[in-house]
Protein backbone atom coordinates (compact mmCIF):
# COMPACT_ATOMS: atom_id res chain seq x y z
CA UNK A 1 0.00 0.00 0.00
CA UNK A 2 2.81 2.42 0.90
CA UNK A 3 4.50 1.73 -2.46
CA UNK A 4 1.20 2.37 -4.21
CA UNK A 5 0.73 5.67 -2.37
CA UNK A 6 4.30 6.68 -3.26
CA UNK A 7 3.67 5.85 -6.92
CA UNK A 8 0.45 7.88 -6.92
CA UNK A 9 2.33 10.79 -5.37
CA UNK A 10 4.99 10.68 -8.09
CA UNK A 11 2.32 10.53 -10.80
CA UNK A 12 0.55 13.48 -9.16
CA UNK A 13 3.75 15.55 -9.13
CA UNK A 14 4.42 14.73 -12.80
CA UNK A 15 0.87 15.68 -13.70
CA UNK A 16 1.31 18.93 -11.78
CA UNK A 17 4.33 19.79 -13.87
CA UNK A 18 2.25 19.27 -17.00
CA UNK A 19 -0.89 20.97 -15.76
CA UNK A 20 -1.96 24.53 -16.44
CA UNK A 21 -1.08 26.80 -19.36
CA UNK A 22 2.17 26.24 -21.24
CA UNK A 23 4.96 28.62 -20.33
CA UNK A 24 6.14 28.86 -23.94
CA UNK A 25 4.99 27.20 -27.17
CA UNK A 26 7.39 26.80 -30.10
CA UNK A 27 6.27 25.32 -33.41
CA UNK A 28 8.01 24.87 -36.75
CA UNK A 29 11.27 23.55 -38.16
CA UNK A 30 12.40 20.00 -37.53
CA UNK A 31 15.99 21.20 -38.02
CA UNK A 32 15.66 23.46 -34.98
CA UNK A 33 13.05 21.60 -32.99
CA UNK A 34 14.52 18.11 -32.92
CA UNK A 35 17.52 18.90 -30.70
CA UNK A 36 18.65 22.54 -30.81
CA UNK A 37 15.60 24.17 -29.23
CA UNK A 38 15.38 21.62 -26.37
CA UNK A 39 19.09 22.15 -25.68
CA UNK A 40 18.71 25.95 -25.66
CA UNK A 41 15.69 25.79 -23.36
CA UNK A 42 17.55 23.54 -20.92
CA UNK A 43 20.51 25.91 -21.04
CA UNK A 44 18.28 28.90 -20.29
CA UNK A 45 16.60 27.13 -17.38
CA UNK A 46 19.92 26.02 -15.89
CA UNK A 47 21.34 29.54 -16.25
CA UNK A 48 18.33 30.88 -14.32
CA UNK A 49 18.72 28.38 -11.52
CA UNK A 50 15.61 26.31 -12.29
CA UNK A 51 15.52 22.73 -11.05
CA UNK A 52 13.90 19.36 -11.75
CA UNK A 53 14.42 19.92 -15.50
CA UNK A 54 13.05 17.05 -17.57
CA UNK A 55 12.46 16.25 -21.24
CA UNK A 56 9.22 14.52 -22.17
CA UNK A 57 8.67 12.98 -25.60
CA UNK A 58 4.97 13.45 -26.22
CA UNK A 59 4.64 12.06 -29.77
CA UNK A 60 6.68 12.01 -32.99
CA UNK A 61 7.95 15.56 -33.49
CA UNK A 62 6.53 16.78 -30.15
CA UNK A 63 8.52 17.38 -26.94
CA UNK A 64 8.02 19.19 -23.67
CA UNK A 65 10.69 20.52 -21.32
CA UNK A 66 9.39 20.78 -17.77
CA UNK A 67 10.99 22.37 -14.72
CA UNK A 68 10.25 24.16 -11.48
CA UNK A 69 11.29 27.71 -10.76
CA UNK A 70 13.05 28.87 -7.63
CA UNK A 71 9.73 29.06 -5.79
CA UNK A 72 8.62 25.59 -6.90
CA UNK A 73 6.10 26.70 -9.54
CA UNK A 74 5.90 24.43 -12.61
CA UNK A 75 7.16 25.52 -16.03
CA UNK A 76 6.38 23.78 -19.31
CA UNK A 77 7.95 24.51 -22.70
CA UNK A 78 6.31 22.71 -25.64
CA UNK A 79 8.16 22.17 -28.93
CA UNK A 80 6.52 20.96 -32.14
CA UNK A 81 8.87 20.09 -35.01
CA UNK A 82 6.91 19.40 -38.18
CA UNK A 83 8.36 21.87 -40.68
CA UNK A 84 8.96 25.61 -40.92
CA UNK A 85 5.64 26.42 -42.55
CA UNK A 86 3.76 24.86 -39.62
CA UNK A 87 5.38 27.42 -37.31
CA UNK A 88 3.86 30.36 -39.17
CA UNK A 89 0.49 28.57 -39.39
CA UNK A 90 0.60 28.02 -35.62
CA UNK A 91 1.41 31.69 -34.94
CA UNK A 92 -1.58 32.75 -37.00
CA UNK A 93 -3.85 30.26 -35.23
CA UNK A 94 -2.69 31.43 -31.80
CA UNK A 95 -1.16 28.01 -31.08
CA UNK A 96 2.47 29.16 -30.76
CA UNK A 97 4.42 31.98 -29.17
CA UNK A 98 7.48 31.51 -31.38
CA UNK A 99 7.90 30.16 -34.90
CA UNK A 100 11.12 28.24 -35.55
CA UNK A 101 12.11 28.37 -39.21
CA UNK A 102 15.08 27.15 -41.24
CA UNK A 103 14.39 29.73 -43.95
CA UNK A 104 13.21 33.36 -43.94
CA UNK A 105 9.51 34.11 -43.78
CA UNK A 106 8.00 34.37 -47.25
CA UNK A 107 6.26 37.49 -48.51
CA UNK A 108 2.96 35.60 -48.62
CA UNK A 109 3.39 34.51 -44.99
CA UNK A 110 4.37 38.02 -43.95
CA UNK A 111 1.15 39.37 -45.46
CA UNK A 112 -0.98 36.65 -43.89
CA UNK A 113 0.51 37.30 -40.46
CA UNK A 114 0.39 41.11 -40.77
CA UNK A 115 -2.30 41.33 -38.02
CA UNK A 116 0.40 40.08 -35.59
CA UNK A 117 2.80 42.85 -36.65
CA UNK A 118 5.63 43.03 -39.19
CA UNK A 119 7.62 39.82 -38.70
CA UNK A 120 10.49 41.09 -40.86
CA UNK A 121 11.38 43.84 -38.36
CA UNK A 122 14.62 43.62 -36.38
CA UNK A 123 12.64 43.12 -33.17
CA UNK A 124 10.66 40.20 -34.64
CA UNK A 125 13.13 38.28 -36.84
CA UNK A 126 16.01 36.67 -34.96
CA UNK A 127 18.85 34.62 -36.48
CA UNK A 128 20.05 32.21 -33.80
CA UNK A 129 22.40 29.98 -35.83
CA UNK A 130 23.91 29.40 -39.25
CA UNK A 131 23.53 26.09 -41.05
CA UNK A 132 24.51 24.57 -44.36
CA UNK A 133 22.28 22.34 -46.43
CA UNK A 134 24.62 19.42 -47.06
CA UNK A 135 24.18 17.28 -50.17
CA UNK A 136 25.01 13.77 -49.03
CA UNK A 137 25.88 10.47 -50.66
CA UNK A 138 26.98 7.03 -49.47
CA UNK A 139 30.59 7.02 -48.15
CA UNK A 140 31.63 4.69 -51.00
CA UNK A 141 30.33 6.99 -53.74
CA UNK A 142 33.39 8.11 -55.80
CA UNK A 143 32.03 11.62 -56.46
CA UNK A 144 33.52 14.49 -54.48
CA UNK A 145 31.73 17.54 -55.91
CA UNK A 146 28.79 18.63 -58.09
CA UNK A 147 27.69 21.93 -59.59
CA UNK A 148 24.33 23.40 -58.65
CA UNK A 149 23.22 22.75 -62.24
CA UNK A 150 24.14 19.07 -61.94
CA UNK A 151 22.25 18.91 -58.65
CA UNK A 152 19.16 20.34 -60.36
CA UNK A 153 19.47 17.72 -63.08
CA UNK A 154 19.87 14.89 -60.58
CA UNK A 155 17.02 15.87 -58.28
CA UNK A 156 14.66 16.59 -61.17
CA UNK A 157 15.38 13.18 -62.70
CA UNK A 158 17.03 14.60 -65.85
CA UNK A 159 20.16 12.69 -64.79
CA UNK A 160 19.07 9.38 -63.30
CA UNK A 161 22.25 7.28 -63.53
CA UNK A 162 25.49 7.84 -61.63
CA UNK A 163 27.52 6.80 -64.70
CA UNK A 164 26.74 10.19 -66.30
CA UNK A 165 28.65 11.82 -63.44
CA UNK A 166 31.42 9.28 -63.04
CA UNK A 167 29.71 6.89 -60.64
CA UNK A 168 27.91 3.57 -61.00
CA UNK A 169 24.26 2.54 -61.36
CA UNK A 170 20.85 4.22 -61.03
CA UNK A 171 20.42 7.23 -58.75
CA UNK A 172 18.02 6.99 -55.81
CA UNK A 173 16.79 10.49 -54.92
CA UNK A 174 15.71 11.27 -51.34
CA UNK A 175 14.25 14.61 -50.26
CA UNK A 176 12.63 16.26 -47.25
CA UNK A 177 8.86 16.73 -47.16
CA UNK A 178 6.95 19.79 -48.44
CA UNK A 179 6.58 21.37 -44.98
CA UNK A 180 10.32 21.39 -44.38
CA UNK A 181 12.36 24.58 -44.48
CA UNK A 182 15.32 22.43 -45.55
CA UNK A 183 13.33 21.38 -48.60
CA UNK A 184 12.29 24.97 -49.35
CA UNK A 185 15.91 26.16 -49.08
CA UNK A 186 17.09 23.43 -51.46
CA UNK A 187 14.23 24.05 -53.86
CA UNK A 188 14.81 27.82 -53.95
CA UNK A 189 18.61 27.66 -54.21
CA UNK A 190 19.03 24.65 -56.50
CA UNK A 191 15.88 23.69 -58.42
CA UNK A 192 14.07 26.98 -59.05
CA UNK A 193 17.05 28.86 -60.58
CA UNK A 194 17.24 26.22 -63.31
CA UNK A 195 13.49 25.94 -63.85
CA UNK A 196 13.50 22.40 -62.42
CA UNK A 197 11.08 20.47 -60.22
CA UNK A 198 11.70 17.57 -57.90
CA UNK A 199 11.43 14.17 -59.56
CA UNK A 200 8.16 12.36 -58.98
CA UNK A 201 10.22 9.29 -58.11
CA UNK A 202 11.93 10.96 -55.13
CA UNK A 203 11.35 9.44 -51.70
CA UNK A 204 10.14 12.13 -49.26
CA UNK A 205 11.00 12.01 -45.54
CA UNK A 206 9.96 14.25 -42.62
CA UNK A 207 13.16 13.83 -40.60
CA UNK A 208 16.68 14.83 -41.64
CA UNK A 209 18.06 12.07 -39.44
CA UNK A 210 15.93 9.44 -41.20
CA UNK A 211 17.04 10.74 -44.58
CA UNK A 212 20.72 10.69 -43.63
CA UNK A 213 20.51 7.13 -42.32
CA UNK A 214 18.77 6.00 -45.52
CA UNK A 215 21.52 7.55 -47.67
CA UNK A 216 24.34 6.02 -45.61
CA UNK A 217 22.72 2.59 -46.10
CA UNK A 218 22.17 2.91 -49.89
CA UNK A 219 25.19 3.14 -52.23
CA UNK A 220 23.03 4.65 -55.00
CA UNK A 221 21.32 7.31 -52.88
CA UNK A 222 21.65 11.07 -52.76
CA UNK A 223 19.82 13.50 -50.50
CA UNK A 224 20.08 16.82 -48.67
CA UNK A 225 19.91 17.63 -44.97
CA UNK A 226 21.07 20.19 -42.43
CA UNK A 227 24.75 20.06 -41.48
CA UNK A 228 24.04 18.67 -38.01
CA UNK A 229 22.38 15.57 -39.49
CA UNK A 230 25.17 14.33 -41.82
CA UNK A 231 25.93 11.43 -39.45
CA UNK A 232 27.47 8.47 -41.37
CA UNK A 233 26.87 9.89 -44.85
CA UNK A 234 29.41 11.98 -46.79
CA UNK A 235 28.83 15.58 -47.84
CA UNK A 236 29.78 16.75 -51.35
CA UNK A 237 31.52 20.01 -52.23
CA UNK A 238 29.31 22.36 -54.27
CA UNK A 239 30.22 24.66 -57.18
CA UNK A 240 27.93 27.59 -57.95
CA UNK A 241 28.68 29.58 -61.09
CA UNK A 242 32.26 30.83 -61.18
CA UNK A 243 32.95 30.05 -57.53
CA UNK A 244 35.29 27.22 -56.68
CA UNK A 245 34.09 23.97 -55.14
CA UNK A 246 33.19 24.57 -51.50
CA UNK A 247 32.54 21.94 -48.87
CA UNK A 248 30.09 22.64 -46.01
CA UNK A 249 32.83 23.48 -43.49
CA UNK A 250 32.35 25.60 -40.38
CA UNK A 251 34.47 28.45 -41.80
CA UNK A 252 32.63 28.67 -45.12
CA UNK A 253 29.21 28.42 -43.50
CA UNK A 254 30.06 31.03 -40.82
CA UNK A 255 30.96 33.55 -43.53
CA UNK A 256 27.98 32.36 -45.62
CA UNK A 257 30.28 31.72 -48.60
CA UNK A 258 29.23 28.06 -48.96
CA UNK A 259 26.56 28.08 -51.72
CA UNK A 260 23.85 26.32 -49.69
CA UNK A 261 24.32 28.24 -46.45
CA UNK A 262 21.14 29.19 -44.63
CA UNK A 263 20.14 31.02 -41.49
CA UNK A 264 18.03 29.51 -38.70
CA UNK A 265 15.36 31.84 -37.32
CA UNK A 266 13.02 32.43 -34.44
CA UNK A 267 10.07 34.75 -35.17
CA UNK A 268 8.30 36.53 -32.32
CA UNK A 269 5.01 38.36 -33.05
CA UNK A 270 5.25 42.04 -31.97
CA UNK A 271 1.57 42.01 -30.98
CA UNK A 272 2.07 39.13 -28.51
CA UNK A 273 5.01 39.98 -26.26
CA UNK A 274 6.22 37.07 -24.13
CA UNK A 275 8.87 37.48 -21.42
CA UNK A 276 9.95 33.86 -21.80
CA UNK A 277 10.19 34.19 -25.59
CA UNK A 278 12.37 37.29 -25.16
CA UNK A 279 14.51 35.49 -22.58
CA UNK A 280 15.03 32.47 -24.84
CA UNK A 281 15.97 34.63 -27.85
CA UNK A 282 18.45 36.66 -25.77
CA UNK A 283 19.99 33.50 -24.34
CA UNK A 284 20.24 31.84 -27.77
CA UNK A 285 22.23 34.82 -29.09
CA UNK A 286 24.49 35.09 -26.04
CA UNK A 287 27.91 33.44 -25.84
CA UNK A 288 26.62 30.53 -23.69
CA UNK A 289 23.72 30.08 -26.11
CA UNK A 290 25.99 30.13 -29.14
CA UNK A 291 28.22 27.54 -27.44
CA UNK A 292 25.15 25.29 -27.30
CA UNK A 293 24.46 26.03 -30.98
CA UNK A 294 27.97 24.79 -31.83
CA UNK A 295 27.66 21.74 -29.57
CA UNK A 296 24.53 20.68 -31.46
CA UNK A 297 26.38 20.60 -34.79
CA UNK A 298 25.36 24.01 -36.14
CA UNK A 299 27.58 27.03 -36.77
CA UNK A 300 27.72 29.68 -34.06
CA UNK A 301 27.71 33.40 -34.79
CA UNK A 302 30.56 34.03 -32.37
CA UNK A 303 33.21 36.14 -34.12
CA UNK A 304 36.57 34.53 -34.80
CA UNK A 305 39.57 35.58 -36.86
CA UNK A 306 40.47 33.16 -39.64
CA UNK A 307 43.83 32.69 -41.27
CA UNK A 308 43.51 32.68 -45.08
CA UNK A 309 46.61 31.64 -47.04
CA UNK A 310 47.35 33.90 -50.02
CA UNK A 311 46.90 32.38 -53.48
CA UNK A 312 47.96 33.51 -56.98
CA UNK A 313 44.31 33.95 -58.04
CA UNK A 314 43.70 36.71 -55.48
CA UNK A 315 43.79 40.40 -56.52
CA UNK A 316 46.99 42.09 -55.30
CA UNK A 317 45.37 44.13 -52.51
CA UNK A 318 43.42 41.13 -51.26
CA UNK A 319 46.54 38.95 -51.37
CA UNK A 320 48.34 41.50 -49.21
CA UNK A 321 45.48 41.37 -46.69
CA UNK A 322 45.73 37.59 -46.59
CA UNK A 323 49.47 37.78 -45.90
CA UNK A 324 49.28 40.44 -43.20
CA UNK A 325 45.90 39.95 -41.55
CA UNK A 326 43.05 37.67 -40.53
CA UNK A 327 39.52 37.58 -41.87
CA UNK A 328 36.68 37.76 -39.34
CA UNK A 329 34.05 35.06 -39.58
CA UNK A 330 31.35 37.60 -40.45
CA UNK A 331 30.21 38.71 -43.89
CA UNK A 332 27.80 41.63 -43.92
CA UNK A 333 24.92 41.30 -46.35
CA UNK A 334 22.11 43.62 -47.29
CA UNK A 335 18.31 43.65 -47.45
CA UNK A 336 17.12 42.53 -50.88
CA UNK A 337 17.12 45.39 -53.38
CA UNK A 338 18.59 47.76 -50.80
CA UNK A 339 21.84 49.22 -49.50
CA UNK A 340 20.48 48.77 -45.97
CA UNK A 341 22.06 46.13 -43.73
CA UNK A 342 19.72 43.21 -43.11
CA UNK A 343 18.62 42.10 -39.63
CA UNK A 344 21.48 39.64 -39.11
CA UNK A 345 23.99 42.23 -40.29
CA UNK A 346 22.72 44.72 -37.71
CA UNK A 347 23.18 42.11 -34.97
CA UNK A 348 26.64 41.31 -36.36
CA UNK A 349 27.63 44.98 -36.09
CA UNK A 350 27.38 44.67 -32.30
CA UNK A 351 29.29 41.37 -32.33
CA UNK A 352 32.15 42.81 -34.40
CA UNK A 353 32.29 45.96 -32.26
CA UNK A 354 32.55 43.83 -29.13
CA UNK A 355 35.24 41.61 -30.69
CA UNK A 356 37.38 44.58 -31.76
CA UNK A 357 37.00 46.20 -28.35
CA UNK A 358 37.90 43.06 -26.39
CA UNK A 359 40.99 42.40 -28.52
CA UNK A 360 42.21 46.00 -28.61
CA UNK A 361 41.69 46.29 -32.38
CA UNK A 362 39.62 49.47 -32.52
CA UNK A 363 42.28 51.74 -34.02
CA UNK A 364 43.86 51.42 -37.47
CA UNK A 365 43.71 47.62 -37.62
CA UNK A 366 40.44 47.00 -39.49
CA UNK A 367 39.93 46.87 -43.27
CA UNK A 368 36.51 46.53 -44.88
CA UNK A 369 36.35 44.85 -48.30
CA UNK A 370 33.20 45.28 -50.39
CA UNK A 371 32.14 42.94 -53.20
CA UNK A 372 29.27 42.93 -55.67
CA UNK A 373 27.72 41.20 -58.63
CA UNK A 374 28.89 41.62 -62.22
CA UNK A 375 27.90 44.82 -64.06
CA UNK A 376 28.30 45.85 -67.69
CA UNK A 377 30.46 48.68 -66.37
CA UNK A 378 33.21 47.22 -64.16
CA UNK A 379 33.93 50.64 -62.64
CA UNK A 380 30.31 50.87 -61.48
CA UNK A 381 30.61 47.44 -59.84
CA UNK A 382 33.70 48.64 -57.96
CA UNK A 383 31.95 51.86 -56.87
CA UNK A 384 28.89 50.00 -55.59
CA UNK A 385 31.02 47.49 -53.70
CA UNK A 386 32.90 50.36 -52.01
CA UNK A 387 29.61 52.05 -51.10
CA UNK A 388 28.50 48.83 -49.39
CA UNK A 389 31.72 48.83 -47.38
CA UNK A 390 31.06 52.46 -46.44
CA UNK A 391 27.58 51.51 -45.18
CA UNK A 392 29.19 49.00 -42.79
CA UNK A 393 31.82 51.59 -41.87
CA UNK A 394 29.11 54.04 -40.73
CA UNK A 395 27.66 51.50 -38.31
CA UNK A 396 30.98 50.28 -36.89
CA UNK A 397 32.30 53.85 -36.52
CA UNK A 398 29.57 54.54 -33.98
CA UNK A 399 31.57 52.39 -31.55
CA UNK A 400 34.74 54.37 -32.21
CA UNK A 401 36.32 52.04 -34.77
CA UNK A 402 39.07 53.83 -36.73
CA UNK A 403 39.67 52.01 -40.01
CA UNK A 404 42.92 51.13 -41.67
CA UNK A 405 41.38 50.98 -45.16
CA UNK A 406 38.15 50.66 -47.14
CA UNK A 407 38.33 48.61 -50.36
CA UNK A 408 35.90 47.92 -53.18
CA UNK A 409 36.73 44.89 -55.34
CA UNK A 410 33.61 44.87 -57.49
CA UNK A 411 32.63 41.52 -58.99
CA UNK A 412 35.93 39.77 -58.18
CA UNK A 413 36.00 36.60 -56.07
CA UNK A 414 32.33 35.55 -56.51
CA UNK A 415 30.89 33.07 -54.04
CA UNK A 416 27.80 32.34 -56.16
CA UNK A 417 26.54 32.52 -59.71
CA UNK A 418 25.62 35.93 -61.12
CA UNK A 419 23.04 34.36 -63.42
CA UNK A 420 20.18 34.50 -60.90
CA UNK A 421 18.99 37.05 -58.32
CA UNK A 422 19.80 34.79 -55.36
CA UNK A 423 23.41 34.48 -56.47
CA UNK A 424 23.81 38.19 -57.11
CA UNK A 425 22.48 38.95 -53.63
CA UNK A 426 25.07 36.58 -52.08
CA UNK A 427 27.89 38.23 -54.00
CA UNK A 428 26.93 41.67 -52.61
CA UNK A 429 28.80 41.41 -49.34
CA UNK A 430 31.36 43.10 -47.10
CA UNK A 431 34.21 41.23 -45.41
CA UNK A 432 36.04 42.40 -42.28
CA UNK A 433 39.81 41.94 -41.99
CA UNK A 434 42.01 42.77 -39.01
CA UNK A 435 45.77 43.33 -38.97
CA UNK A 436 47.28 43.10 -35.46
CA UNK A 437 49.84 45.85 -34.80
CA UNK A 438 52.54 43.32 -33.90
CA UNK A 439 52.85 41.26 -37.08
CA UNK A 440 54.87 38.62 -35.25
CA UNK A 441 52.01 37.74 -32.92
CA UNK A 442 48.30 37.11 -33.05
CA UNK A 443 47.52 37.84 -29.40
CA UNK A 444 43.80 37.80 -28.76
CA UNK A 445 43.04 36.60 -32.28
CA UNK A 446 41.63 33.11 -32.66
CA UNK A 447 42.77 31.29 -35.78
CA UNK A 448 40.69 28.75 -37.63
CA UNK A 449 41.94 27.10 -40.80
CA UNK A 450 39.42 26.49 -43.58
CA UNK A 451 39.61 23.42 -45.83
CA UNK A 452 41.69 25.50 -48.25
CA UNK A 453 42.69 29.12 -48.19
CA UNK A 454 41.28 29.52 -51.68
CA UNK A 455 37.91 28.20 -50.55
CA UNK A 456 37.84 30.59 -47.63
CA UNK A 457 38.50 33.53 -49.91
CA UNK A 458 36.06 32.33 -52.53
CA UNK A 459 38.70 32.29 -55.27
CA UNK A 460 38.50 30.03 -58.31
CA UNK A 461 40.72 27.03 -58.76
CA UNK A 462 41.97 24.40 -56.36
Amino acid sequence: MRRLLLLLCIVSLSAGALAGPDTLRIQGSNTLGAALMPALIRGLLEARGMHDIRTLHLSPGEQAITARDTEGAPLRFVIGAHGSSTGFDSLLAGQADLAASSRPISEQERMRLAPLGDLTRFAAEHVIAIDGVAVIVHPDNPLRQLTTQQLAQVFSGEIDDWRVLGGHGPIHVLARDDRSGTWETFRDQVLTPYGSRLSGHATRLESSEQLSDRVSADRQAIGFIGLAAVRQARALAIVDGDSQAMAPTVSLIATQDYPLTRRLYLYSPPSRPSPWADALIAFAQSEPGQAIVASQGFVAQTVQAISVPASPAMPALYKQLAREGRRLSVSFRFAEGSATLDNKAMADVARVQDYLRRHDLLHNTTTLVGFGDAKADAARAVLLSRLRAMAVRRELAKAGVVFRDILGLGAQLPVATNEVDEGRIKNRRVEVWVTPRDEGTTTGVAQTQSVTGQAMAGTPGG
